[in-house]
C-alpha cells in the first residue's frame, strides 16, 4: 500500500521517561526533582540515593533511553518512515519543556508519545500526562503555538515488547546448573505501587481489586510462562512478585517483595529462580540495585541459584513494534480501520485515556487524554 508507512498527520514521536544522574553531583538535585513538593530533607535524599553512588552516581537509563532512540532512527530510516525522534524526561536533562520548546521551534504541529512505561497506572500513564500538561502550560504562558499532542497506547501486549522477554527468560533458564533448571520457578517482578493506587489503575471499569495495572502484568506473565513451556516442555511454576517499594511504611503496598519471596520459595525447597522484570522496559537503577544487588545478595545468601533475566531495551523487535504502534495510530487518527496487534486475553488497550483512568489523589490537569484542556 503506497500509504504503509504513512504517519500522517504526525510530524514527530517524542520519547518521554523519568530521567536520572549522570553523575555523583547530578544525585540529590535529581533526587529533589523526583521529591519536589514532598519536604524530604536534603540529609534523607543523600541517604536514598546511595544506590547511585554505587555506581559512581550514574543512572543507566539515559544511555538506555539514547540506545533506543538511536534503534528507533535506525528502524524507522530502514522502513522509509520520516519521522523525527525528540527525547524529554520528567525529572532530569533533557528535561521535557525544553524538549516541547524546541519542538515547537522546529515546528512540530502534531506529536506522538512514547512513555517509557508499558502498563497502566498513575505513574506509568497519567503523571507523564500530567507533565505534558504542565509543559505545554508554561509553552502556552510564553506565547508559543501549542501542537497537539498524543500518548501511544500501552504496549505491554504487542508482540515486540513480550517477545524479546520470553527469549530472556528462555536462555536465563538455560543458564541454569543442569541439575536445577527444571525445577525452577520464575519469579516475574514489576514495581510495587500503593494497594490503592494500583486499585484505580486504568479505566473505572478496571478499578478494584489490583486494577488494569495487576491485571496486565498477570496476562504478560502467562504469556511467558506459556511459551516457555511450549518451547522447553516443563512447566515452571511462577508468581508475580514486586520491588523497589518506597513511602511511608503504614501506606499498604503491593507484595510479595522480592527478596521475602526468594525467602519462601528457598523455604518450600525450589532450587533455583529466574527472576524476570516484566514491569521495566530496559536495565534500570531499579532493576540493577534491587534485583542484580539486594535480591542477588539475599540469593547468594540463602544458597538459591538465581539468574535475571534482561528487559526489552533497545531490541529490534521493540523498535519495530513502535513503529507499528505509530503507523497504527496514525491510520486511526486520519479515519482508517485497523486491526490493533495485542497478545493475551485483554486485547490492545486505548488510544485516549477516558476520564477516571488511574486518577491522582489530588486533581491535575493531564494532556492527552478525553479529559484534556489541550484537545
Amino acid at each position: 500500500m503506497p500509504d504503509a508507512l504513512d504517519a500522517t498527520p504526525y510530524d514527530a514521536l517524542l520519547l518521554l521517561s523519568f530521567g536520572g544522574p549522570e553523575g555523583p553531583d547530578d544525585v540529590v538535585p535529581f533526587l529533589e526533582n523526583v521529591t519536589r513538593g514532598r519536604g524530604i530533607p536534603k540529609e534523607r535524599l543523600k541517604e536514598v540515593g546511595q544506590h547511585y553512588f554505587l555506581f559512581d552516581g550514574v543512572s543507566p537509563i539515559n544511555g538506555q533511553n539514547r540506545a533506543l532512540i538511536e534503534a528507533l532512527r535506525e528502524d524507522f530510516a530502514g522502513h522509509g518512515l520520516d519521522l523525527p525522534v525528540y527525547w524529554g524526561n520528567r525529572n532530569w536533562a533533557p528535561y521535557l519543556t525544553d524538549t516541547l520548546r524546541r519542538m515547537v521551534a522546529d515546528g512540530r504541529r502534531r506529536i506522538l508519545v512514547l512513555a517509557t512505561s508499558a502498563y497502566a497506572s498513575y505513574s506509568g500513564c497519567r503523571q507523564y500526562r500530567e507533565n505534558l500538561a504542565d509543559a505545554l502550560a508554561t509553552l502556552e504562558g510564553e506565547g508559543l503555538d501549542l501542537p497537539k499532542v498524543d500518548k501511544l497506547r500501552h504496549y505491554f501486549n504487542h508482540p515486540g515488547f513480550v517477545e524479546p522477554m520470553i527469549d530472556g527468560v528462555l536462555r536465563s533458564l538455560a543458564d541454569l546448573p543442569e541439575d536445577v533448571r527444571d525445577g525452577a520457578h520464575i519469579a516475574f517482578t514489576t514495581h510495587s505501587i500503593p494497594t490503592a493506587a494500583a486499585d484505580t489503575s486504568g479505566p473505572v471499569e478496571a478499578h478494584g481489586d489490583g486494577g488494569a495495572y495487576v491485571e496486565e502484568h498477570l496476562d504478560v506473565a502467562q504469556l511467558i510462562a506459556d511459551a516457555v513451556r511450549e518451547r522447553t516442555g516443563v512447566d515452571h511454576p511462577w508468581r508475580l512478585v514486586y520491588q523497589s517499594r518506597s513511602g511511608a511504611p503504614h501506606i499498604p503496598w503491593l507484595e510479595p517483595d522480592i527478596c521475602d519471596h526468594l525467602e519462601e520459595r528457598h523455604a518450600a525447597g525450589v532450587p533455583a529462580v529466574v527472576m524476570a522484570p516484566i514491569g521495566f522496559v530496559s536495565d534500570h537503577m531499579e532493576v540493577l540495585y534491587d534485583l542484580d544487588t539486594e535480591a542477588r545478595a539475599k540469593a547468594e545468601e540463602l544458597g538459591l541459584p538465581v539468574r535475571r533475566s534482561a528487559t526489552v531495551g533497545a531490541d529490534p523487535r521493540f523498535a519495530a513494534a513502535v513503529r507499528e504502534l505509530v503507523l497504527e495510530r496514525a491510520a486511526r487518527e486520519r479515519g482508517q480501520a485497523v486491526t490493533p496487534c495485542a497478545l493475551g486475553t485483554l486485547g490492545a488497550s486505548h488510544d485516549v485515556c477516558p476520564v477516571g483512568c488511574c486518577p491522582a489523589r489530588a486533581p491535575r490537569p493531564a494532556a492527552a487524554g478525553a479529559d484534556s484542556p489541550y484537545a
